[in-house]
């Protein structure tokens, strides 16, 4: 029997035994399909290829799941529908369904038909997508104008980038099928498979089912506001198994699941090998002061085309672990907006003086995983946030939270704290704790380069978190709390009379009041960051242009690039500066993406995303996008000798 139609009129296909290579084509994408450099061989995710032979008959849906379909299983569903303008109509490729809502729909279709559904295996999908071809498309090497629904990098839903135009139809089965009878094989939405996501083996397999285990759960096929490059045969995709946007459906296969043993999971990576378990101090003394060599961070091999790109490095966030051992995140990329970047990290251990190379951090297949934010809770354990695109860009961010309470060697799996893609949700590396106990999570309320910083709260450790509702005065703020209870932001942009804006809040972010401040504004490339100390003080480090700063010789000269700032009466002013340089003569060092600057008495460097953080022994641990920094509260207190 080659069809079968089920009570609820769902079609599904035959598909018989067989044998296929799974993986990314020998053939280099041409041109015009590969978009960029990078991709002419498919993702790293694809490799190696593979034969993959399935054993066992069976039946695919000829379509994805329909609205009116998936709520004959949940009526409460038809509230979704038309949300964010899509997919209203009972014909349409049901959208906003977790991973976990697909497998209760299949459950359920089962106990109704007395036979199993279940979701496909990552092989039996793309097996059942190639219908016996080995080219890019099932339709050949390219991909009918048919099956592309705003086949672009898509910005949606901010309202600063998107267009009217991207409301597409999610229509089933108006494009014509592949030779095996299936539909919208390429496009319309992705599709969750069963598979956790995880690298591929080499070795010929048969009847694959994944790992044991792992982060995000395997979407394919692509959809709608997605380059063509993303649909190909070969792409693979995860999501977190929660997560539900208007880019993921699913459709059902019928038959037994394999009986196959899973993969064990992949081993330790660089900066999962922490240092000493026994808690200890990098430098024991504050009493003189002390200026650490910069050093390089970020140690990616030239050439690097993933999932680790030597082209672009940026927007670190740095923590110090209860061992001594120091973290540092950033996001790896070709293009910021691209669906290719994710997540590195290195360590440097306590008892060690180069920071491991870099490896993977987290990395969701194919979504932006912008805005990395690290935080130490003072109780033992570290949190990580992060932005999970729906898709490309970082117009469309959730917002996730994992925890390590070994020190960063291993994390809970992702939390969507903030689970609505859109604006308002792409943190910055200024997490810190009230002294009521309340956590303070500084967000991006834009994609551009003005327009603000929103303030998520979270009163029960972490649990729940809501926006506090005001907005902060320029974008990639840092924020402290003042020892009366107010908080305290610098922003970048949103200029007051050519000042850096400063905000204040009297009422836990609801409403700010913003001035300017004693400090030169910022721009592209740049970020600033505010701490206070395990001393007291008030720490912020920023940027600035011939600045004047007073010397051993009780002179003042101007000074460039990156400088620290001190107050010891909560913020009201900042007499002490100090330029973030050892005060020798002028060396060329590296800033962003290897560009040479000049360290000097009075040039430090001119750009990077800043990240800091103190460790027990009272080191200051500054990062820029690629250069590591440590000092401690008496060096920026001692004046730099005259010249």
């Amino acid at each position: 029997m080659q069809n079968v139609t089920n009570s609820i009129g769902m079609r599904l296909r035959r598909i018989d035994p067989g044998a296929f290579t799974m993986g990314a084509s020998s053939v280099p994408l041409p041109d015009e399909l590969a978009g960029k450099p990078h991709r002419r061989n498919g993702d790293p995710d694809e490799h190696p290829s593979h034969r993959v032979r399935i054993t066992t008959a069976f039946y695919v849906g000829v379509t994805q799941i329909t609205n009116s379909q998936f709520e004959a299983f949940d009526p409460e569903h038809r509230h979704l529908r038309g949300k964010l303008g899509f997919s209203a109509e009972d014909d349409e490729a049901v959208v906003f369904v977790s991973w976990h809502e697909a497998i209760a729909y299949c459950g359920w279709l089962s106990r109704r038909e007395g036979k199993t559904y279940r979701l496909p295996t990552e092989a039996e999908w793309e097996y059942a997508c190639r219908a016996g071809t080995e080219s890019h498309f099932h339709t050949g090497d390219s991909l009918p104008d048919v099956f592309l629904k705003n086949p672009q990098r898509s910005w949606y839903p901010d309202p600063a980038r998107s267009r009217d135009d991207e409301i597409v139809s999610l229509r089933v089965g108006e494009t014509p099928p592949n030779a095996w009878g299936l539909n919208d094989m390429h496009g319309n939405v992705e599709e969750w498979c069963s598979d956790w996501y995880g690298p591929y083996v080499g070795d010929a397999q048969t009847d694959p089912i994944g790992y044991a285990s792992g982060d995000f759960r395997v979407t394919r096929g692509g959809s709608h506001g997605t380059e063509l490059y993303y649909l190909r045969s070969a792409n693979r995709s995860g999501a977190l198994p929660d997560d539900r946007h208007w880019l993921i459906g699913f459709r059902v296969v019928l038959g037994e699941p394999p009986s196959t043993r899973p993969l064990g999971q992949p081993g330790q990576r660089f900066h999962q090998i922490v240092g000493s378990q026994a808690p200890r101090s990098r430098h024991e003394s504050a009493d003189d002061p002390v200026f650490l060599e910069p050093r390089e961070y970020v140690r990616i091999a030239p050439g690097s085309e993933g999932p680790l790109f030597s082209h672009h490095n940026h927007d670190p966030a740095i923590v110090a672990c209860d061992n001594g051992d120091l973290l540092a995140v950033w996001y790896t990329c070709v293009e910021e907006p691209g669906r290719e970047l994710g997540q590195a990290a290195s360590r440097l251990r306590a008892d060690e003086d180069e920071w491991t190379p870099a490896d993977v951090f987290w990395n969701a297949p194919d979504r932006n995983d912008h805005a990395p934010a690290l935080w130490n809770d003072g109780k033992g354990t570290l949190c990580h946030f992060a932005g999970l695109s729906a898709a490309a860009t970082w117009g469309n961010l959730a917002t996730v939270l994992r925890r390590s309470s070994d020190h960063g060697a291993t994390w809970t799996k992702a939390r969507i704290i903030i689970p609505e893609h859109g604006i308002r949700h792409m943190p910055v590396q200024s997490v810190s704790r009230t002294r009521d106990g309340s956590i303070l999570l500084p967000c991006d309320a834009v994609t551009g380069g003005s327009g603000g910083t929103a303030l998520w709260i979270s009163d029960d450790d972490g649990g729940t978190w809501r926006d506090a509702g005001g907005t902060i005065a320029g974008i990639h703020a840092g924020i402290v709390e003042l020892s009366d209870g107010r908080l305290l932001a610098f922003g970048r942009s949103d200029n007051v009379d050519g000042w850096m804006p400063q905000s204040v809040s009297t009422d836990r972010g609801a409403t700010w009041q913003v001035s300017a401040s004693p400090f030169q504004p910022i721009g592209g490339g740049q970020r600033l960051v505010l701490l206070r100390l395990r001393e007291g003080p008030l720490f912020f480090a920023s940027f600035c242009r011939d600045m004047p700063l007073r010397d051993a010789s009780g002179e003042a000269r101007p000074v460039s690039g990156l400088f620290g700032a001190l107050s010891f009466d909560e913020g009201v002013s900042w007499a002490t500066r100090r330029l973030i340089s050892d005060d020798g003569p002028g060396r060329t060092l590296g800033t962003t993406n290897g560009a040479p600057f000049t360290m000097s008495a009075s040039e430090a460097e001119p750009r990077g995303y800043l990240a800091v953080c103190q460790d027990a022994s009272g080191i200051v641990h500054l990062i820029s996008s690629r250069l590591h920094y440590g000092f401690n509260l008496e060096w920026l207190r001692t004046l730099p000798p005259a010249l």
